[in-house]
């Protein structure tokens, strides 16, 4: 058949031409062999709680025993514009663990477990395309750093929307569970209350709209900053074993609006604010790379960019050493950034 633009005229029955789906852009076929070759990614973060097998309509998964009053908690995201250079980059996989960070990051706030994942796809087409099954490749590397399940997930073709070849879009979902007693909710911060700042992995995947402007103006190469595209770092294993060790009184995920806007999010009340000291770690360099190359002013950096602390914790003094050994003991940098004080 000639190649002709979408909205062309054409009369199938005129041209001898019997439609089908494959025709019209999607192949159910290799749709059926993507879900195969994809199999083994998911089951590898399958958890002893997982129920049922896999392909069936929805994903079953009991809450663990352990819990006397489970609360649910659960929260949705994606990776922005971050996601266009990823796939210009071929940087599948670490999107994929990007798309996973950026939800169970935020779930853990309060406290949660990491339970499931479940994530949506949308692509021109997913025959032969190895870089979907790189992303979720990654995305099941995520959430079996994060200890929770790839329970199901969407992966639709898109042929007439989505014309840029390679391209998608992806959304993630996680729901956790936490001990109702457990919950960490911010009501017991005080005045004089330490905050501790987690090392970032760089950027993460915020604020790439700015970065994406820069590049288009020739000011930054991504292939000279490869650092750009690292994932965002999965701190639910770190979490997870301080909150046994120490009372963590609140905790912020630092995304879009950096520390200015997501540390008073895990403020209990009214009449307390956030204190932080911006001299009191080192900046990864690619911060000063964006900050030269945009002439952008501090305060907007601050509101954009995480600027080298990806995760908070709001701590009592009396335990702001220890905490900082012990994240010291799992590998990561830490600092004392601010305490909390009142308005």
């Amino acid at each position: 058949m000639t190649e002709r633009n979408w909205d062309d005229p054409l009369d199938f029955k005129e041209e001898g031409i019997e439609l089908d789906y494959k025709l019209a852009g999607v192949d159910i076929d290799a749709g059926n062999y993507f879900v195969e070759k994809i199999k083994p990614h998911v089951k590898s973060t399958y958890r002893p709680e997982v129920m049922g097998g896999f392909g069936g309509f929805s994903g079953m998964m009991r809450i663990p025993s352990t819990y006397e009053n489970p609360i649910l908690v659960s929260g949705t995201d994606g990776v922005g514009t971050k996601g266009k250079l990823a796939t210009l980059f071929g940087r599948d996989y670490d999107i994929g663990i990007d798309l996973v960070a950026m939800c169970v990051n935020d779930v853990i706030t309060c406290g949660a477990e990491p339970l499931y994942f479940l994530d949506y796809i949308s692509c021109p087409k997913v025959d032969d395309n190895k870089r979907i099954t790189e992303l979720v490749a990654g995305i099941a590397d995520g959430c079996r750093q994060s200890g929770c399940a790839l329970l199901g997930g969407e992966t639709a073709e898109h042929p007439q929307d989505l014309a840029v070849p390679n391209e998608y879009d992806i959304a993630g979902f996680c729901t956790g569970v936490v001990e109702e007693s457990e919950i960490v909710d911010g009501k017991l911060i005080n005045p004089g209350d330490k905050i501790i700042g987690i090392e970032s992995n760089g950027v993460h995947a915020n604020g790439f709209s700015l970065i994406r402007y820069l590049t288009f103006r020739h000011q930054i190469k991504v292939s000279d900053h490869p650092e750009l595209l690292n994932p965002t770092r999965i701190y639910a294993s770190l979490v997870s074993d301080l909150k046994k060790e120490f009372p963590i009184l609140g905790m912020a995920h630092i995304t879009g609006g950096g520390l200015p806007e997501n540390l008073p999010r895990c403020l209990p009340r009214t009449g307390l604010d956030i204190n932080v000291d911006y001299s009191s770690w080192k900046r990864p360099d690619i911060f000063k790379v964006i900050q030269d190359k945009g002439n952008v002013k501090e305060e907007e950096m601050r509101r954009v960019f995480n600027l080298g602390i990806g995760y908070c914790l709001i701590v009592p003094p009396e335990v702001e050493v220890d905490t900082l050994l012990a994240i010291d003991g799992h590998g990561y940098k830490s600092w004392t950034i601010g305490e909390v004080v009142l308005q």
